[in-house]
């Protein structure tokens, strides 16, 4: 359906019923699933955000942060990027998560940055990107944590960022082209939706309070020429349509 609307890449979530990393014959879906995207022309990049794949009562824990239990994040990550290497995707999308209650920054950090070590080492292995995403009311919530993480990691290439409009939007401290701005030398991944600030919904275009065209012109000048994920998560009701729309705003906004 993405594909005869005319998208040309897809960002995928790995969870449960939807290429579970832990399921049985993953190698036989994964293969099967790299031969229907090259039919269909489709670039992929692939998601690791879904809130209840490791705990089906908490959302997005454990964290890289969390202890014990990062190491079941990590091994998840590591999964996610050999995937990413079999369907050739050229990134990974990840983010913090919340750090646990009582957790001093300080110690979050440093379980947090040794926890991207580890899966930049995988990520090395297979020459894959991370894009990692601040994400509203996780630790990592902002443009600067996120540069401010990358920097205590030493700057690796393949540390890349997913930069989310909506999300910039609804938070950020700095104005939204000061967010593409910053990230731009670093994006691998963008995700994008309407949104308002400080409430964090994602919405469909016009719904919101974001002005699209400065912020696609934006990217197109930065020189970045990758995935663009419509991210519009309460829509899968009316999924073919708000898909059609979209990208038909898209066009409308900016041609990529």
């Amino acid at each position: 359906m993405l594909a005869d609307l005319g998208y040309d890449s897809v960002g995928l979530t790995l969870d449960q019923g939807h290429l579970d990393p832990f399921a049985p014959g993953l190698a036989r879906q994964v293969d099967a699933l790299a031969r229907r995207l090259d039919q269909l022309g489709l670039a992929v990049v692939v998601e690791t955000g879904a809130p209840y794949l490791l705990d089906p009562w908490h959302k997005h824990v454990p964290t890289l942060m969390s202890a014990p239990g990062a190491e079941r994040r990590i091994d998840l990550l590591a999964r996610a990027v050999r995937i990413a290497a079999d369907l050739g995707a050229p990134a990974v999308h990840l983010c913090s998560g919340p750090a646990p209650d009582g957790m001093p920054q300080d110690e979050a950090w440093r379980r947090l940055t040794k926890g991207c070590e580890e899966v930049l080492d995988v990520a090395r292995e297979h020459g894959v990107a991370l894009g990692f995403e601040p994400e509203p009311y996780m630790f990592v919530d902002t443009v600067e944590r996120v540069l401010e993480l990358r920097d205590r990691l030493g700057g690796p290439d393949l540390f890349g960022i997913t930069l989310d409009i909506g999300h910039a939007h609804c938070v950020d401290d700095l104005p939204l082209l000061d967010c593409v701005a910053r990230t731009a030398p670093h994006l691998v991944n963008v995700q994008i939706e309407d949104m308002r600030r400080g409430v964090h919904q994602h919405l469909e275009f016009g719904a919101g309070e974001i002005d699209f065209p400065p912020v696609l012109a934006a990217l197109k000048a930065s020189g970045y020429r990758g995935a663009v994920s419509v991210e519009i998560q309460g829509a899968s009701l009316d999924a073919p349509d708000v898909a059609r729309r979209s990208l038909e705003f898209l066009k409308a906004a900016e041609p990529f």
